[in-house]
């Protein structure tokens, strides 16, 4: 298994040797398309600890200054992204600077009454591991209660009735997905990455959080019930379908879902 990673991310490295050179005339590398890649990145570090990889995602950080795309104001999740690798950084090697700009950002949002922002299931995983880590790292339980508001709200209230189906233990990728849309053979349009960036994102949440953290039983009961619906969905080859309930909508097996799965 390490080999295959090491070729994987050998790949992308060899690609992309300048960390900071943007990824088309309108991304720059900091947000959460390469952002992702850093939390993949060092979850390998944690596991085969090899000091390019660790360079490699430092040269990264301080290409953009420690900064968020959009800067410590930013409400969107896909520049808040970033943050989860800058802290990952930090807890490698303690420099105030690393974190200065995520925890003003966040700091800003748990100051602030709105708990709307994730208005699709993406951002659960962009944004919410970010408050966890902050939660941990300060002791302060504010950013654990805001999470947890800013994920009840996507869960419970956005769209029709919130974004995840107690019936079927998916979610709906945002309100242009949910009831009464259905995919062509009529059933619930349950998108696979979607449902994989919510099952990563409550892992981040549950390594982070500590035991007795006052939601912690909800986020694993979550867990525990979307495996079951996502066991019930997987293809007989391992993967997942692009469409969960709809294998005819862009048929074939679908990777960035099952990675993230």
């Amino acid at each position: 298994m390490l080999d295959v990673l090491r070729r994987a991310n050998s790949y992308f490295v060899a690609k992309w040797p300048d960390p900071a050179k943007p990824i088309d005339s309108s991304h720059p590398s900091h947000i959460w398309t390469r952002s992702v890649y850093y939390e993949g990145l060092l979850g390998l570090y944690a596991v085969d600890p090899r000091p390019s990889d660790l360079s490699y995602a430092v040269a990264w950080g301080k290409s953009h200054d420690w900064g968020l795309n959009g800067g410590s104001a930013t409400r969107s999740a896909d520049n808040q992204c970033a943050g989860q690798s800058y802290l990952d950084l930090y807890a490698i090697q303690p420099d105030a600077a690393r974190i200065k700009e995520i925890t003003a950002d966040i700091d800003l949002v748990v100051a602030g009454s709105a708990v709307d922002d994730w208005t699709w299931v993406d951002a659960i995983q962009m944004a919410m591991p970010v408050f966890a880590k902050l939660g941990a790292l300060s002791g302060q339980t504010a950013y654990y209660d805001k999470m947890y508001a800013m994920y009840s709200s996507t869960k419970n209230s956005q769209g029709t009735t919130g974004f995840y189906s107690k019936t079927d233990h998916l979610w709906w990728r945002d309100a242009n997905y949910d009831p009464p849309y259905a995919e062509p053979n009529g059933k619930n349009c349950y998108w696979s990455r979607g449902n994989g960036w919510v099952f990563a994102a409550l892992t981040r949440v549950l390594d982070t959080i500590p035991e007795n953290e006052a939601h912690r039983a909800e986020y694993l009961a979550d867990f525990r019930a979307m495996a079951e619906g996502l066991r019930a969905v997987q293809r007989s080859d391992g993967f997942w379908n692009v469409s969960l309930h709809d294998p005819t909508h862009f048929p074939g097996k679908e990777m960035t879902g099952t990675a993230l799965i």
